[in-house]
């Protein structure tokens, strides 16, 4: 999702060429003890699969919690720092960003106690959701509208080895499998005129360690960390030194056992420092080309992702560990596809770049209508949307009405056709005053457009199961 994941690619592709040295002492690597030829490089692709959203994780940490001067610092750990705002053509750190939902983020240290999060009363009518996303990408619980309802609540996370007691008042313990975790907030905006709510809502959002929430002395603090900086000097850097580090910070798992044991064999392991710098040759070169290789495997998986509905491709990527269950490419996938994307049940995400005969979408060639048949808007228990990106860089694009998406909640200004249908029109000038509450801007350029379903309905009709659910999306058609 973070153009962070640009540097993370140029790593793979320069891998060859990397000279930088660690600050940790190296493991000298005993050529007797070096895999055989071409295991290595097996072993450094599954590596990279396997390791890839943990660094993603990483990269966007460093600079959303760690890095002041990063330029997208939100707020130090275990301090709540709320966007009153929608995202609009001028925030570009975020590729495919979500413009319905102002965010909250909170970056959680586990290490020397739980965390607690409390939530205000919400109007039912008001979707929210807190996703818990720890450093494997796991979305290892939810808080919200759906998944907890509306009332005000208490909550409790912990890190993989807390072994305490719940207090009383907490209403539910959410562990994550890593040191460090992610609370992304999503607050509803109903309209423009709807903001001033939005930020009462997001003030009432409270972040708390445990011993301050029991009124009690907090443990001694964790140890300060000196984390390895992530800026443009990436691309120069061996990949694995940053894996090297991140997995310090989460235990391994039953389904990590055989993953972790190869990476040991090349020195990558928490505790462990493989200096690619003093590698032979024919050992660089082996990692290199490995890494390479790990890349285009999780490019072709991206690109065919989920099933394509009528020029929709319809995937649910995202979940918990289970979800995965080892599968380190399906993770890969989901994080290089639109890291700290929902699971389905929570929001399905259908996206497209072609028309209905499987043309490429383009502005600047052609007009468009997505028509939505009556009785058949997208079937949801909360709200959804249509986004317009440009098909280039996935960004929002500049229009004349400052439009980024149609949703829901516009529907009563909107024209239904005499059959009762709803028409969008999709294109780059206005299809005059007429039809203008229907319009959704288009660039000049090629399109990209997300569907959003949020807290899908589940008796049919319905998108879920991903891709196999009864409802399907309709087809964009050129005019």
């Amino acid at each position: 999702m973070l153009t962070k994941r640009d540097l993370l690619r140029s790593a793979a592709m320069t891998a060859l060429a990397v000279t930088t040295a660690k600050s940790t002492p190296a493991i000298a690597q005993n050529k007797a003890d070096w895999p055989r030829l071409l295991e290595a490089k097996d072993i450094a692709e599954a590596g990279f699969i396997y390791g890839l959203p943990i660094v993603m994780n990483y990269a966007i940490m460093y600079e959303y919690a760690v890095d002041r001067n990063s330029g997208q610092f939100k707020a130090p750990f275990n301090q709540i720092k709320n966007e009153p705002n929608v995202y609009t053509y001028k925030d570009t750190a975020i590729v495919t960003p979500n413009s319905d939902t102002p965010y909250s983020f909170v970056w959680l240290d586990l290490r020397a106690e739980p965390v607690v999060l409390s939530v205000p009363a919400i109007d039912p009518k008001r979707y929210y959701s807190v996703m818990l996303c720890d450093g494997n990408t796991y979305n290892y619980g939810y808080i919200g509208t759906r998944a907890t309802g509306s009332e005000a609540s208490d909550y409790m996370v912990v890190g993989p080895d807390w072994k305490g007691d719940t207090p009383a008042g907490i209403k539910q313990v959410f562990r994550s499998s890593t040191q460090f975790s992610l609370a992304g907030y999503r607050t509803q905006l109903f309209g423009p005129d709807d903001l001033d709510n939005v930020k009462k809502v997001q003030a009432g959002y409270k972040v708390q360690m445990l011993s301050a929430y029991l009124k009690q002395t907090p443990p001694s603090a964790a140890p300060t960390i000196d984390f390895p900086k992530i800026d443009k000097e990436l691309v120069k850097t061996n990949f694995f030194d940053y894996l090297d580090f991140a997995l310090q910070f989460g235990p391994e798992q039953g389904n990590e056992k055989e993953i972790r044991a190869k990476l040991a064999r090349i020195g990558v392991g928490p505790g462990k420092a493989l200096n690619f710098k003093d590698l032979p040759l024919e050992h660089k070169l082996e990692l290199g080309l490995g890494m390479k290789e790990g890349q285009r495997k999780v490019d072709e998986a991206v690109a065919n992702a989920g099933k394509a509905i009528n020029g929709w491709r319809v995937s649910g990527l995202p979940g918990d560990s289970a979800h995965y269950n080892g599968d380190w490419l399906k993770r890969a996938v989901a994080a290089q596809a639109g890291i700290y994307g929902n699971d389905p049940a929570e929001a399905t995400y259908p996206f497209t770049r072609v028309d209905s005969d499987g043309q490429t979408l383009d502005g600047s060639k052609h007009n468009y209508t997505l028509t939505f048949p009556a009785g058949q808007l997208p079937p949801v228990n909360s709200f959804w949307s249509v986004t317009m990106y440009d098909g280039k860089s996935q960004l929002l694009i500049k229009n004349p009405i400052n439009r980024y998406l149609i949703n829901s909640p516009m529907l009563p200004g909107m024209k239904k056709n005499e059959d009762g249908s709803l028409t969008l029109y999709i294109q780059k000038d206005s299809p005059g005053a007429d039809k203008e509450a229907n319009w959704l801007p288009a660039p000049n350029d090629t399109i990209y457009l997300v569907m959003r379903l949020y807290w899908p309905k589940t008796e049919a009709p319905s998108i879920l199961p991903a891709g196999e659910g009864t409802w399907r999306p309709p087809g964009i058609k050129r005019v």
